[in-house]
């Protein structure tokens, strides 16, 4: 049996978005769909004001919102194998943690427990920056299919896992696929008279992506690939790039001639910028090194 699709909901909006994105992705894959309800206890957990049966509320009151949720991922698909679970715990360590056999685990921008107006919940940044495999970020709010997939694409061996992640989605989705590399020229603060040959660095920029890409080209040739090479601040490029597609992939962390793409830099500024769906992919290599 393949690894099941995780899908982390709390009743809120956002994630109800997530359990029909993740429900999608599973059809597509043909993999178990797992949904969870992380059960938190410890914000009602103070001892001067005690609440009569509270555990047995909570938990009735997270069956609620499973069987809420199991219902809009069969929506559609009735044929999906789905599984609810109920775990005692914080919600982004049980997400972090359900990573580790995941296909991939997807998980809403914010939840019931963030703050009005913030764009991005600690659940999904922890989430997205420790969790093995990948990770999607949807957010609420209507959608439209695009039939575009995009990758942000870098010099470095880090960012393989997001691109074959990315050419998988395109495939599965019979979407066309973006690379995206956008770079920026050095700027020297006590010498900005420094001229450079900005053809000439593009051109290197460019086949840097080329020969990044090459090897996923070969693997997936059924899938239409746009090589998108742009002078400008990775952020922005990949932000503007997601008000057309129907995913943005990012490396959780990348070391190449765009810089580091670390979460807390390109990945976490993506996160909060882009209009749509983020996958984050953490690559094996800088996990056991403990990054």
């Amino acid at each position: 049996m393949s690894d099941p699709v995780v899908v982390g909901t709390d009743g809120s909006v956002a994630g109800s978005a997530a359990v029909e994105w993740a429900a999608g992705d599973a059809a597509r894959m043909g993999a178990p769909l797992h949904i969870v309800f992380a059960l938190d206890r410890s914000p009602y957990d103070i001892a001067r004001f005690p609440i009569r049966d509270e555990g047995d509320a909570l938990a009735r009151s997270a069956e609620k919102v499973l069987a809420e949720a199991e219902a809009v991922a069969r929506k559609d698909r009735p044929e999906l194998e789905v599984v609810t679970r109920t775990i005692e715990g914080t919600p982004a360590v049980i997400l972090r943690d359900q990573a580790a056999h995941a296909t991939e685990v997807v998980i809403g921008s914010r939840g019931l427990g963030g703050f009005t107006g913030a764009v991005l919940g600690s659940v999904s940044v922890h989430v997205a920056g420790h969790a093995r495999g990948p990770v999607v970020v949807v957010r609420s709010g209507p959608r439209s299919a695009h039939g575009e997939i995009v990758v942000g694409v870098d010099d470095s061996p880090e960012c393989d896992p997001a691109i074959a992640y990315a050419f998988e989605q395109a495939r599965s989705r019979g979407a066309r696929l973006r690379a995206l590399h956008a770079w920026q020229a050095p700027v020297h603060a006590y010498a900005p008279d420094i001229a450079y040959d900005m053809d000439e660095v593009n051109r290197v920029h460019t086949q840097a992506a080329v020969e990044r890409l090459a090897p996923w080209r070969r693997t997936y040739p059924q899938v239409e690939v746009i090589e998108d090479v742009r002078v400008g601040h990775p952020v922005q490029a990949l932000a503007e790039a997601s008000e057309q597609a129907d995913l943005v992939v990012v490396g959780s962390h990348g070391r190449g001639v765009v810089g580091s793409l670390t979460l807390g830099s390109v990945s976490r500024g993506l996160l909060h910028h882009a209009r749509g769906a983020v996958a984050v992919v953490r690559s094996p290599r800088l996990e056991a090194q403990g990054a």
